[in-house]
């Protein structure tokens, strides 16, 4: 090789134009963060911890100074002015977990926020864009809605069907703003004029419920009309629902309840509220039952056709009954959110040697799989879920124990019909089908990935292929694990949150992903469910009750 010489007239060059990009580089504050969430409504965290990113192509760059400001409204926020909070100038290179110290905001209170920041050698950036957070319901007493439930819900050891609810009510002024407040003892899904509201799934979540029921909080300003109705679904869940390898069922109680509060701010000013109470109407409708374990059994000859929209006429739905539950234990949500994240097809059908349907995702996931098909009504259709087949090329199901993990559907005989369950999730590579009604092709499936809505925060690769896809595989395995719980296996008679099995991977879990509000979560129950003796049950919410869990 040659030697190459550089002038020193080019070395100079260079230097000026480094120092010239390091002087220009131009600080900015990004992702601006409240309890770990960007812009939440209905926290109920008084003094919420506040976060954000410096942003600076400089080589060392860092922050050396910060400046918040915190108001009521926009206006007064970018004016300066009637700030409920100032920091002035704090010089601190901190940046994550900086505690709000104004005054406490009342219920269904907003705060608007921004900050800007000093870089390494004293120059200030502008003011970030302006974030948000709302406050929950803050008080006991100020919720006025009642848990009601289904009085002609006859107990049985067994899943039971699904409970629909339902009422209306009108609005005659123009609407500002509406947030409703819902939770449920069980899962609900929440519709309002036939629409489901928020993207949320299986809420209000996995909490030690004798002590601690979530509430979320949705922004449903736009989904009014001037005649209305608000309609839920309760499934059995972890609440009701079988839970632990032991047959349990019913561990946490025997009657699912609903609450909610909708609250209307109208643009006069004038404010109204439409809660759960005894006018709420309820009955079954074409879930017949849908367990975690055991799959959904959905007959769509049964379901009760615009029953969530206004103008249904539900003379023959029962009234509902108001429960006494405590509302002391309702708090507000402060997790990740499980969603559904992705969308798998299927790479192959398989016709096994035992003769049967299979079609293979190619990957495990978890969460489940949205069949299209047309039939005659009281056609039924099975899918059963499996992560394997055995070593002669058949569906397995042994390692599931006794979870069933089955859906059926029976058809309403009405055109295209498309199926995917309400209150359970799978955990497969493979799923069997039965009873098609004509020919089965890939593009009629379609597998749903869910899990708790973690943002990736780490990644590695390196030169060798199988390291690299034994942190696919990780990662992957984080995703199906991360349901509202960390758990140590999606599929079988199972699924809850080992302690022990937490404690080992969550350093590797906050490599891979942001799990900050995901771990609050979680440890608020463990810190309830925690013994007088300062020892920790092995699963977490301690569903058995009894220290150490079964043996």
């Amino acid at each position: 090789m040659k030697n190459v010489r550089i002038s020193s007239k080019a070395v100079m060059t260079f230097i000026a134009a480094f120092a010239v990009s390091v002087i220009m580089a131009k600080t900015n504050v990004t992702e601006l963060r409240c309890e770990y969430h960007t812009n939440p409504i209905g926290i109920d965290v008084v003094q919420p911890r506040l976060s954000w990113k410096m942003a600076n192509s400089a080589l060392n760059a860092a922050q050396s100074a910060y400046e918040i400001r915190v108001a009521s409204t926009v206006s007064d926020l970018k004016k300066g002015k009637n700030l409920l909070w100032h920091t002035a100038k704090v010089a601190s290179d901190q940046s994550l977990g900086v505690v709000y110290e104004g005054p406490q905001l009342s219920s269904g209170q907003g705060a608007y926020w921004q900050v800007r920041i000093w870089d390494q050698n004293g120059k200030a950036s502008a003011w970030s864009e302006v974030a948000y957070w709302e406050s929950g319901l803050l008080k006991t007493a100020d919720w006025k809605a009642d848990w009601i439930t289904m009085a002609q819900d006859k107990w049985e050891n067994t899943s039971l069907p699904v409970q629909y609810y339902r009422n209306d009510f009108e609005i005659n002024k123009k609407v500002a703003t509406a947030r409703v407040y819902v939770s449920s003892l069980g899962l609900y899904q929440l519709f309002i004029n036939g629409k489901k509201v928020g993207d949320q799934l299986f809420t209000p979540g996995f909490t030690s419920y004798h002590k601690r029921v979530q509430y979320q909080v949705y922004d449903v300003t736009t989904m009014l009309q001037e005649q209305n109705a608000i309609g839920a679904m309760l499934g059995d869940g972890w609440y009701r629902g079988r839970l632990g390898w032991e047959g349990g069922i019913a561990l946490y109680g025997r009657q699912l309840a609903l609450i909610a509060q909708l609250e209307i701010i109208y643009t006069d000013g004038t404010k109204e509220t439409i809660i759960t109470d005894d006018n709420w109407k309820t009955s079954y409708g074409a879930i017949q039952y849908s367990d975690i374990y055991d799959g959904e059994y959905y007959d769509a000859r049964q379901e009760p056709k615009g029953w969530n929209t206004s103008g249904f006429t539900s003379n023959a739905w029962a009234k509902a009954t108001v429960l006494d539950h405590s509302k002391e234990i309702l708090h507000a949500s402060n997790g990740l959110p499980v969603k559904a994240n992705e969308e798998i097809k299927p790479i192959e059908i398989i016709k096994t040697p035992k003769g049967e349907t299979v079609l293979d995702l190619g990957q495990n996931i978890v969460g489940w799989a949205r069949l299209k098909m047309q039939g005659d009504a009281g056609h039924k259709v099975m899918l059963q879920f499996a992560e394997v087949l055995d070593k002669d090329g058949n569906f397995y199901t042994t390692n599931l124990r006794s979870a069933k993990a089955t859906d059926h559907y029976i058809l309403s005989g009405e055109g295209e019909e498309v199926f995917e369950p309400h209150f359970t999730f799978h955990g497969f590579r493979y799923v069997k089908i039965e009873n098609y009604p004509g020919e089965l092709t890939l593009d009629k499936l379609t597998g749903v990935v869910i899990h708790s809505a973690m943002q990736a925060s780490g990644d590695f690769t390196c030169s060798d292929s199988l390291i690299n896809q034994l942190q696919k595989n990780i990662q992957w395995g984080q995703r199906d694990n991360f349901l509202d719980i960390p758990t140590d296996c999606p599929q079988r008679d199972e699924r809850v949150g080992w302690t022990g099995d937490a404690q080992v991977f969550s350093m590797t879990a906050a490599f891979n992903f942001d799990v900050a509000s995901f771990y609050t979560k979680w440890l608020k129950d463990l810190a309830l469910d925690q013994h007088k003796n300062g020892l920790v049950p092995s699963i977490i919410p301690d569903m058995w009750g009894k220290l150490g869990g079964s043996t």
